[in-house]
C-alpha cells in the first residue's frame, strides 16, 4: 500500500517502530539513572568564583578545574577557522545563554556550532529523503520549498530552544521569588548581612527552586569578590530580565546606598509579588470559560446532538421506508 508523497507503508512502520523503541529505552534510562541537579550548578558557580578571584589579583591567565573535552576543542577550532565568533555579538550571545542558565565557558562555543551544524544536518536529511526514498519525485518546486523550509527551521532551532529554556526558567523564578523574599526578611531581621542572607536563602531554596537558588548564590559570590557591590546586583537583573527581579535589585541598591531598613522593604515587595501572582491566577481562571467554549462546541455538542437526535432520525427513516414498501 502506497501512501502520499511516495512513502511506502513498510517504511512508515519501520520509522514509527524505531521511534517507539528509542523513546522506550530513553524513558527507562532516565528513570533508572538519578541525576543531581545541583552538581552542574555548583561547578559553574565555582568557575565563576575562580574567575572573580583571578580578576581581583589582576592575573591574565585564568585557571579552570574542568578538563576541556576533545569535541569541544574541535568545535572551537572550526568556529575560529570560519570566524563565526564576532566580538560585537559575543557579549549579547553570552548574556542570552546566561539568561537561559548556560554559563559554562564552552556554552557559547556549543551554541555557535549548533547554529552552524543544524541547518546542514536538516538539509542532508531532506536530500536523503528526496534521493533515496524518492519523495516528491519529479517535483522540483516542492523539493526546493521543502529544503528551504527545513534549512530555516534548522537555522532557528537553537535560538528557539534557548528562548523556550529562558521562558521556562523565568517562570520558575517568578513563582519562587515571594517565598525567597520572605526568607530574606527573616534573615535580615536575624541580623545577617546581605551576602550571608543570600547564601542562606540559596541553600534553603535549592530543592524548591534550583534556578533561583543558583542566581542568588552567584550574586552572593559576586558581592564578596567584586569591588562595586552595585555591579553585582546589576548583573543579577541582567541575567534575569524580569520586572520583579529589577524591583528587588533597585530595592537592594537603595538599601545599600541610603541605609534604609532591608527587612521592611523586602516585606513590602514580597506582599506585592504575592498579590500579583494571585491576580494572575484569578485572571487565568476567569479566562477558562471563554477558552472552553470552542472545545465545547466542536467536540461535546455534536456528540450530544447525535445522542439526542439519533434515535428519532432512525425512527423517522424506518417509517418512511415502511411506507414506501
Amino acid at each position: 500500500m502506497d501512501l502520499p508523497f511516495g512513502i511506502e507503508m513498510i517504511d512508515l512502520i519501520t520509522v514509527v517502530a524505531g521511534l517507539a523503541v528509542f523513546f522506550t529505552v530513553f524513558a527507562i534510562w532516565s528513570a533508572l539513572i538519578r541525576r543531581d541537579p545541583m552538581r552542574g550548578r555548583i561547578k559553574v558557580l565555582q568557575e565563576r568564583r575562580n574567575e572573580l578571584r583571578d580578576e581581583l589579583v589582576q592575573t591574565n591567565k585564568r585557571t579552570s578545574h574542568i578538563k576541556t573535552l576533545d569535541h569541544i576543542g574541535l568545535m572551537r577550532r572550526i568556529i575560529d577557522k570560519f570566524k563565526l565568533l564576532k566580538d560585537e555579538k559575543k557579549q549579547s550571545t553570552v548574556l542570552l545563554l546566561a539568561q537561559a542558565g548556560y554559563r559554562h565557558a564552552d556554552a557559547l562555543t556549543v551554541y555557535i556550532f549548533a547554529k552552524l551544524l543544524m541547518p546542514i544536518l536538516a538539509v542532508l536529511v531532506v536530500l536523503f529523503l528526496i534521493f533515496i526514498k524518492e519523495m516528491f519525485a519529479g517535483e522540483l518546486l516542492s523539493q526546493g520549498l521543502l529544503a528551504i523550509g527545513v534549512f530555516a527551521l534548522g537555522l532557528y532551532a537553537p535560538k528557539i530552544f534557548i528562548k523556550n529554556a529562558t521562558d521556562k526558567r523565568y517562570d520558575e523564578i517568578r513563582k519562587a521569588l515571594p517565598d525567597a523574599l520572605d526568607l530574606m526578611v527573616i534573615c535580615a531581621e536575624a541580623g545577617l548581612t546581605l551576602d550571608a542572607a543570600l547564601n542562606r536563602v540559596s541553600k534553603e531554596m535549592a530543592n524548591a527552586s534550583p534556578e533561583l537558588a543558583d542566581e542568588l548564590s552567584l550574586t552572593a559570590i559576586e558581592l564578596g569578590f567584586l569591588t562595586e557591590r552595585r555591579k553585582a546586583l546589576n548583573n543579577l537583573s541582567d541575567r534575569v530580565n524580569l520586572k520583579t527581579i529589577r524591583s528587588v535589585v533597585a530595592t537592594l541598591i537603595q538599601t545599600e546606598r541610603y541605609g534604609t531598613p532591608l527587612s521592611q522593604s523586602l516585606r513590602v515587595l514580597s506582599n506585592e509579588f504575592r498579590e500579583i501572582r494571585m491576580m494572575e491566577a484569578e485572571e487565568k481562571a476567569a479566562r477558562l470559560p471563554a477558552i472552553m467554549t470552542i472545545p465545547l462546541i466542536l467536540f461535546i455538542l455534536p456528540v450530544l446532538f447525535i445522542v439526542l437526535l439519533g434515535p428519532a432520525t432512525c425512527s423517522v427513516a424506518d417509517n418512511l421506508i415502511n411506507r414506501g414498501m
